[in-house]
């Protein structure tokens, strides 16, 4: 039976987000050596493990529209599973206003889909062309965010993912891979939304990312501000107190 305190708290209607093609996200880089740390912060927000992530990534540009507005694909492959999957990744430009300049993250159109090993040359045909490759080494953590407005309680499922980045100097030959920052990595924290509830999408990641802060820097894409002065300290703060079971 409800005690008279909890009879007397508003009841609160849980949803999870409406996603429709687009994100919410903000980013930045941890030096290499802080990367543990932040892994075991990220771990006791979440509560899951890791995934670990190593993915192909061939960008192609379309040149019959140069000049005008490039149309920009990413091909990834994910060479963590047993059997290595592609999808293609469009992410268009970044939503503009007011509004936009306002909140703490970056809004824009991203679409995802599944396509086969010979999804290069299918897109060749249609006037994408290879312009260069990455290989994206590092993990992810997934957790729940919630926002709460006018006693409706919206689930927002943010993504952080840790990588580092290399570049491919011999096309398509991932074992020539090198860092491309040595030392660095970049990290992105981001959900799915919509055009309805992009603004407590931005809440939710701005709400997320302050449990980061200590560490690292976010921001919008493009507006990396640089390396947090609190990493090292906050650093083994967190490493004393996970190895003692304490974290959180």
């Amino acid at each position: 039976m409800a005690s008279k305190a909890e009879a007397n708290v508003p009841k609160v209607d849980a949803k999870l987000a409406k996603v429709e093609g687009k994100e919410c996200i903000v980013e930045g880089v941890i030096e290499t050596q802080h990367v543990k740390a932040l892994e075991v912060l990220l771990q006791g927000i979440s509560g899951n493990q890791k995934k670990k992530v190593k993915v192909h990534e061939i960008v192609l540009k379309n040149v019959r529209n140069l000049g005008k507005s490039v149309q920009e694909l990413r091909l990834r492959c994910s060479l963590e599973e047993p059997q290595p999957s592609w999808t293609v990744t469009h992410i268009g430009g970044g939503m503009r206003g007011a509004t936009a300049e306002k909140i703490p993250a970056l809004v824009r159109n991203r679409e995802d889909s599944k396509v086969s090993n010979r999804a290069l040359g299918f897109f060749n045909k249609l006037g994408y062309k290879f312009d260069h490759e990455l290989l994206r080494v590092g993990f992810t953590f997934k957790a729940i965010q919630n926002v709460t407005t006018e006693a409706v309680e919206t689930d927002f499922e943010i993504t952080t993912s840790v990588t580092s980045i290399h570049k491919i100097p011999k096309i398509f030959e991932i074992d020539t891979a090198e860092p491309l920052t040595p030392g660095l990595h970049l990290v992105e924290v981001s959900t799915p939304t919509s055009a309805e509830n992009f603004l407590e999408a931005a809440t939710a990641i701005s709400t997320f990312s302050e449990f980061l802060a200590p560490l690292l820097h976010l921001s919008k894409p493009g507006d990396i501000t640089g390396l947090s002065s609190t990493a090292s300290a906050a650093a083994t703060s967190i490493m004393s107190r996970g190895s003692s079971g304490k974290l959180g």
